[in-house]
């Protein structure tokens, strides 16, 4: 089966906790700190690879999940660092964040790998503490906790050439006789649901990919028919077959022929700009002779009259096709950033506050804020120590004064993540 879209979730690993630990030793009096880092959590990569062509799979796996790393020990042994989790899809995968659409990656070479999830930082053992204001440190930092994400895989196939048209037009026909690939082919429309691919090997020893994509109608941009379902498949073709039905069909084949580029036009992608070969298909047809003098009046440019039968044009179309591919380069997705060697450009954006403060009922109030939220969770309050590093950035923060500010009284509860404590002024 043919999946082209996935929606999964992914979760790298937290980062490993540190320890709090001394040296004991027989021959070593007051040996001091010796609590170890945490190891670093799994990160969630995925690779392209080409032995894969169907999003199928995640049908049925829809979370990826990377393993914690391990607490630091005693002599300050590190934990152990969590294997990353490698995620196989088809090449030509594209992949989003479902919140906000936010485009991470564009998988389209063998073997290219993206890093969808970091693994969060192993957390600090209390010998990194020590100073000398504090030989005894009783204090460590949890791990860093891992990302949690919600992801959209769109496969978007690699062809070099792409075949649009209307239904029933003639192209899984032209596929079939150009290359080995056997699309079904009937006297319905829609016959075609599934994108089909074949490598197409010319006479002067060049070879191409050819795709036959289901048929547009109008509006196949907003998703009538199976339009927005599999236009995004053309979105990396470098070239255009239009394949116009002049058979008698009792339509105007110069309609259809404006519709399919006013679609390709409103789908974006810069469709309208790739080389287009103009196709006349079923010359072997009663009267298309007549229809193809009368669709050269209207349309401007060459036309390759063709029959699959009689293999009329089909060598001048596919020496056409690849005589354009030489001289039409890739059209890139997205813009994606690349890395200044020499320099780099800094930009004054406002910055997210470090908290917020909220009132959820009468006499209760939350603090809130990534930043906060990622102090807390790396902050070990099992000791006196990590609680009064808590409270000194609440205070620090002057976090009690938002809240005498927002009208907080004696004896009111605060709440941060999981943590509840009596506010005082």
């Amino acid at each position: 089966m043919f999946i082209d879209r996935a929606v999964i979730e992914v979760r790298s690993g937290k980062g490993g906790d540190g320890a709090i630990a001394f040296l004991r030793e027989k021959y070593v009096p007051k040996g001091g700190p010796a609590g170890g880092n945490g190891g670093r959590g799994g990160s969630v990569y995925f690779r392209a690879n080409k032995a894969i062509n169907t999003l199928f799979n995640f049908r049925h796996s829809k979370t990826f999940i990377a393993n914690d790393g391990e607490k630091g020990g005693i002599k300050n042994q590190y934990g152990k660092y969590a294997e990353d989790v490698i995620v196989d899809v088809p090449i030509g995968t594209v992949i989003f964040e479902e919140k906000d659409h936010v485009f991470l990656g564009d998988l389209n070479e063998e073997g290219k790998m993206i890093r969808v999830a970091k693994g969060g930082r192993g957390g600090r053992g209390n010998s990194c503490f020590k100073s000398s204001t504090n030989r005894v440190p009783k204090i460590a930092e949890n791990g860093e906790p891992g990302e949690r994400k919600r992801l959209i895989l769109e496969l978007k196939l690699l062809a070099d050439v792409g075949l649009v048209g209307f239904p029933s037009v003639g192209k899984s026909t032209l596929l079939s006789v150009v290359s080995a690939a056997r699309p079904e082919i009937a006297d319905y429309p829609f016959t075609t649901i599934v994108p089909n691919l074949g490598v197409v090997s010319v006479k002067d020893g060049s070879s191409f990919v050819m795709a036959d994509l289901p048929g547009l109608i109008e509006g196949a941009h907003q998703g009538k028919g199976l339009g927005l379902q599999f236009l995004r498949h053309i979105e990396r073709c470098r070239l255009i077959v239009h394949v116009i039905d002049l058979s008698n069909t009792g339509r105007d084949p110069y309609e259809d022929y404006k519709i399919i580029n006013n679609e390709l036009e409103a789908y974006c992608f810069a469709l309208e700009k790739r080389p287009q070969i103009i196709v006349a298909s079923k010359m072997d047809e009663e009267g298309a002779e007549e229809r193809l003098k009368a669709l050269k009046k209207k349309i401007k440019q060459e036309i390759i009259p063709i029959s699959a039968i009689t293999e009329e044009g089909i060598d001048t179309l596919l020496y056409k096709c690849s005589a354009l591919l030489k001289e039409t380069p890739a059209f890139p997705l997205f813009d994606e950033e690349k890395e200044e060697l020499d320099h780099k450009t800094y930009t004054l954006e406002e910055e997210e506050p470090f908290f917020t403060v909220e009132r959820i009922k009468q006499h209760v109030w939350n603090i809130g804020g990534e930043k906060m939220l990622k102090f807390y969770k790396m902050t070990n309050i099992s000791t006196d120590e990590g609680m009064m590093l808590l409270m000194s950035k609440i205070r620090s923060l002057r976090i009690d004064d938002v809240l005498e500010n927002m009208g907080a009284e004696d004896g009111d509860t605060v709440i941060l993540d999981d943590f509840e404590f009596e506010y005082v002024r």
